[in-house]
């Protein structure tokens, strides 16, 4: 099978449904001209114009409202924020119109759209370009919220988005861009609201999502030097929920932790958590443990950086504590 970046399998994706439906355009800063911010949407203004590959202004809230009238009259707009951490601008925009509209029309009027880019930190870019959005996203009712970790799960899932009839939140990396994978020739998609298990295990589940991914296989690889098989869940997609896998896991394992890039307070960790501990307490030996960034604005310096991510040794440390292994 071949291997591609996650930016080219990203771009794969937007071709194939711009081609297959020509009601799909993308719109968005850089994204024509110059070829997208990190070069995402390459070559897709020379295969199809300036009207179906539209360069917007600095105006987040305005060509989010434009996407979201164009969804409303029968279009099915993809819109590349350059950061998720502008699309707070156009918020209004996705609350109280794009998630509430099927609501309000009583069925009648849906807003198919794809809202994506990346997110989260990317190094030493300070506290307003460093926030990880999926639980802001995901608290909000008429909001599909998607996050991927690899060119595979990313190329099928951004085609099934393009598809869904609801609005989709489709939340990147900045850092994973460059990363390559296994992506096949053929066409193929993945479904909206399915976790996938990236490795089995039986002592210890272990939950991430997005670039946090790395964390938990890394932590799962010297996990296992120790002879404590991990079980690693990409959530994949954060609202809807896939329970099930998670909560499958757990009967086996007995034992939970999550790894995630947001602020601990209302996360998606204390989702899982209140949820798992909710249906699934008879099976856990241990209590659900948790890491995620620091709760405070992301600073610039390095050595403060590493202290606010999670990592492979924190986590480390976290499993054998639920495994009673505290030396």
């Amino acid at each position: 099978m071949r291997q591609i970046a996650f930016r080219e399998a990203l771009r794969e994706a937007m071709q194939e449904e711009m081609r297959r439906d020509e009601r799909v355009f993308l719109m968005g800063e850089e994204v024509a001209e110059y070829n997208g911010a990190y070069k995402v949407s390459q070559g897709m203004l020379d295969e199809f114009g300036e009207k179906r590959v539209i360069d917007t202004p600095i105006a987040e809230l305005g060509f989010a409202a434009i996407a979201v009238g164009a969804a409303q009259n029968g279009l099915r707009p993809i819109v590349e924020f350059m950061t998720w951490n502008f699309a707070v601008l156009p918020l209004d925009q996705i609350l109280n119109t794009a998630s509430k509209m099927l609501a309000m029309s009583g069925g009648q009027v849906g807003c198919p759209i794809v809202f994506r880019g990346p997110g989260g930190s990317a190094g030493q870019l300070g506290a307003q370009h460093s926030t990880a959005f999926e639980s802001l996203y995901a608290n909000i009712p008429g909001l599909k919220v998607v996050s991927v970790s690899n060119p595979y799960d990313g190329k099928g899932l951004l085609k099934s988005a393009i598809r869904d009839d609801d609005p989709v939140m489709f939340m990147e990396a900045e850092v994973l861009y460059g990363e390559k994978g296994d992506v096949p020739e053929e066409e193929y998609l993945l479904p909206i609201g399915k976790a996938f298990v990236k490795r089995h295990g039986k002592d210890v589940t272990i939950v991430s999502f997005n670039k946090m991914m790395k964390v938990a296989l890394g932590a799962a690889e010297e996990l296992a030097k120790e002879g404590i098989e991990a079980e690693v869940i990409d959530l994949a997609t954060i609202r809807p929920m896939d329970w099930f896998t998670i909560l499958e896991s757990v009967k086996k394992t007995n034992r939970l932790v999550i790894v995630e890039e947001q602020w601990p307070f209302a996360s998606v960790s204390s989702e899982i958590t209140y949820r798992i501990q909710k249906e699934g307490f008879d099976y856990l030996d241990a209590p659900i443990r948790r890491i995620t960034s620091v709760d405070a604005p992301m600073h610039y310096a390095p050595n403060l950086v590493a202290l606010y991510l999670p990592d492979i040794p924190r986590t480390v440390k976290l499993v054998k504590e639920v495994m009673y292994m505290k030396k």
